[in-house]
């Protein structure tokens, strides 16, 4: 029999089942290109496949108007009956610089505890190291549902706060986003916890309709896999729950459809529900080039419409690996944009100015007539002028989650900046971190301008610049890792005797680390302008 809470629950549930049919937005596309979702690039590392045995996800937000600045949300208790407000990001260009607004579109009922979290744009961690990754990848426009309450940003914040588990994330989301409506373009969302790291791609049930449609995939122990703004789950196999799992409308819809016949071959998921994703060169570049750097013996074709689900890796992959992927641009491939912009030395020989720039704003392409696989717009690098923040996140299973879990995180460019460690338990941020740059414009005040200043300086003499900005950031990046071990050991020796003076060490330790770096980069912006007077 049920008790008046219970009943009063289920009360709430029905109406709100029943109102969501009235909240309708459209969804926000001006941070795509060329009709093609431009956003953000995820790289996906089992355990046995990194050098320490992390389990690791990631995410550059690569963005034109997401938030720049990233606080910390502690953990909550709550009382029956409490609710959670569900908002949508929609675009808005009222403030010094474009910006999301956040529109409230309705509530779902509250669980009784969430978890504490780093809330990026997309929160990234949370307490017990389950970590979240994100890259859009459009979908048919005709499954994008305005019918609804829960777009992709709050569908990750539903995941940390309420999961421990990437299996339980993929489930919840599954479960609240049939009966609450999905109402966000088509997302690949990379959920990591302390032992497995999957995919998850989602869209939209259809215009006017309450619900989503869904696939995941695990990632193998010694893989690594990447999302780069382009489905890339395509066979399912739904008898293998290690490895699969999907919602149970996935075949039906793209069968009733015509977007599958059973008799045309094996049901394709990418190809169902986002097939344009696969064409654009935008994607399948980026894909290759991860995998190309992890796994050169493959030889993969980097015209190839399709590559492996995930690879394996020629050598274990360290972090030191993962930041000079992110920091890639194609050097030394035929693919290099600024390839051809070339000068002769003072021997007389043809070289790449030293005012070639990989990090062209697009009217830019134009100018210096870029060409590539992307037509004007040239090739789509990793590396993005338009990061807002980056980034790689750590779950290790042979520490307490207090100090297992580690956000590494870089803001703006990662070519141009530095990833700073910050540990999943931590109570607060540095002040720059926390610090908005977009709503009023630029202040001195915010680490994501400090480094966004860097990053517009050092592409102006790209040439001669990177290497003043690598001669400061490549050694103390390598030193942030090295001493890793170190800083764990001593976290580890307090938290056995006393959890909370290892939380407060873990928390100054990030934020000195963090004030240490926004000093560095507005210095190092000032050195650059200094010693490159009339030069760009």
């Amino acid at each position: 029999m049920k008790t008046g809470t219970q009943n009063f629950k289920t009360f709430l549930i029905l109406i709100f089942s029943l109102t969501i049919v009235n909240f309708t937005f459209s969804q926000d596309k001006s941070d795509w290109e060329g009709g093609f979702p431009d956003g953000c690039t995820s790289i996906t590392v089992g355990k046995k496949a990194t050098a320490d045995g992390s389990v690791i996800t990631s995410h550059t937000c690569d963005s034109h108007r997401t938030r720049s600045w990233i606080n910390i949300i502690p953990a909550k208790d709550h009382k029956n009956g409490d609710m959670a407000k569900m908002v949508k990001r929609v675009a808005c260009d009222t403030f010094a610089m474009p910006i999301y607004q956040h529109d409230l579109v309705g509530e779902i009922p509250q669980i009784a505890h969430t978890y504490g979290f780093i809330n990026s744009a997309y929160p990234c961690i949370n307490d017990h190291q389950l970590g979240v990754g994100e890259s859009t990848f459009g979908g048919r426009e005709i499954l994008q549902s305005d019918t609804g309450l829960i777009d992709c940003q709050a569908l990750v914040q539903l995941m940390v706060e309420r999961n421990t588990t990437a299996r339980d994330a993929i489930k919840m989301a599954g479960e609240l986003t049939k009966q609450y409506g999905y109402i966000d373009v088509g997302e690949c969302l990379t959920i990591s916890d302390k032992n497995e790291v999957w995919h998850f791609e989602i869209v939209g049930a259809g215009k006017g309709k309450v619900g989503s449609i869904w696939a995941a995939q695990r990632v193998p122990d010694n893989h690594l896999s990447v999302n780069a703004n382009a489905s890339t789950i395509k066979e399912i196999n739904i008898n293998d729950p290690d490895y699969f799992m999907a919602s149970e409308n996935v075949f039906q819809i793209a069968k009733d459809s015509g977007w599958w016949k059973p008799e045309d071959g094996e049901f394709r998921f990418c190809y169902a529900y986002a097939p344009h994703s696969r064409t654009s060169f935008a994607s399948r570049r980026r894909e290759w080039r991860v995998f190309d750097i992890v796994a050169p013996s493959l030889k993969l074709d980097p015209n190839s419409e399709n590559y492996p689900f995930s690879v394996k890796p020629d050598e274990l992959v360290s972090m030191e690996k993962l930041v000079t992927i992110f920091q890639d641009y194609f050097e030394g491939t035929p693919f290099n944009m600024i390839k051809d912009l070339t000068v002769a030395d003072d021997d007389g020989k043809m070289v790449i100015s030293p005012l070639a720039n990989p990090q062209m704003p697009y009217d830019e392409n134009k100018l210096f007539k870029i060409n590539g696989g992307w037509g004007w717009r040239g090739e789509r690098s990793i590396a993005r002028w338009y990061t807002m923040y980056a980034t790689i996140i750590q779950s290790r299973n042979w520490l307490p989650d207090e100090i297992g879990g580690v956000a590494w995180i870089a803001m703006d460019n990662v070519a141009t900046s530095i990833y700073i460690p910050v540990y999943c338990s931590v109570s607060d941020l540095p002040t720059a971190y926390k610090t908005s740059g977009r709503e009023k414009g630029y202040t001195r005040e915010s680490a994501w301008w400090a480094f966004n200043r860097l990053g517009t300086l050092g592409v102006q003499r790209w040439g001669d610049m990177r290497h003043d900005i690598d001669a400061v950031w490549d050694p103390m990046q390598k030193k942030f890792f090295a001493e890793q071990k170190e800083i764990d050991k001593k976290a580890l020796e307090m938290f056995n005797k006393k959890p909370k003076k290892a939380i407060e060490f873990l928390t100054g330790y990030s934020i000195k680390q963090g004030d240490k770096v926004v000093k560095e980069a507005w210095k190092l912006g000032d050195f650059l302008w200094t010693k490159y007077d009339e030069k760009f």
